[in-house]
């Protein structure tokens, strides 16, 4: 499957957010956002469903795709794509969702081709640029030497922010949390974000 246009996936936490998540996703739709992802594992699943519910909801006249991370029955019973962790089963997840937008987190060349093999249709690649919550993993030229080698589309993630935005290449397009969860205009923000990327796109991007 392709990827939504503009290859931008934006993950939401919303500890970072000064107003309710469903305020914050509408701002950064206005913005151009078309694709966003629930990642509130701390949530019930009852509670999860029902934020998830109110996002497609606040994206559905943008035309927006909402997706959900690692919650395997929201996906199938909702019928919208799935993130998987870097230790989630594609291949079971491909046969529960048919033919639904399926990604996984991946960190090294040998993680995208066990994804590739086992159906996903994408990848997010991190850290891409230095970050706390990953110590340890390779990042920078090494990531991007996989990526522009990957057998299905990667996603860039890690660090990713309007300021490194334009180093990245190597890539189908971006994936970001912390930035879009804490920029104080979302939509604005967006805006640049989706300026830089395709910008970036025209010599330094692969083609999803």
């Amino acid at each position: 499957m392709k990827l939504t246009a503009p290859p931008i996936l934006i993950i939401t936490d919303r500890t970072q957010c000064a107003e309710l998540l469903e305020t914050r996703a509408a701002a950064l739709f206005r913005g151009g956002c078309r694709w966003l992802s629930l990642r509130e594992k701390d949530l019930e699943p009852a509670e999860r469903r029902a934020l998830l519910e109110r996002l497609i909801a606040v994206a559905e006249p943008f035309g927006a795709v909402v997706g959900v991370h690692d919650d395997l029955e929201a996906a199938r019973v909702l019928r919208i794509p799935l993130h998987l962790p870097a230790d989630g089963d594609v291949s079971a997840a491909r046969r529960t969702l048919g033919g639904i937008l399926l990604g996984k987190s991946c960190h090294d060349a040998a993680e995208i081709a066990a994804a590739a093999n086992d159906g996903a249709d994408y990848v997010t690649l991190s850290p891409f640029f230095p970050t706390v919550s990953k110590p340890g993993y390779c990042s920078g030229a090494d990531l991007r030497a996989i990526a522009a080698e990957a057998a299905l589309p990667v996603l860039a993630l890690g660090g990713v922010t309007s300021a490194t935005l334009p180093q990245v290449s190597g890539v189908a397009g971006v994936a970001i949390m912390g930035e879009a969860m804490r920029a104080p205009d979302p939509e604005r923000w967006f805006e640049t974000i989706k300026s830089l990327a395709l910008r970036e796109g025209e010599g330094h991007m692969k083609a999803p």
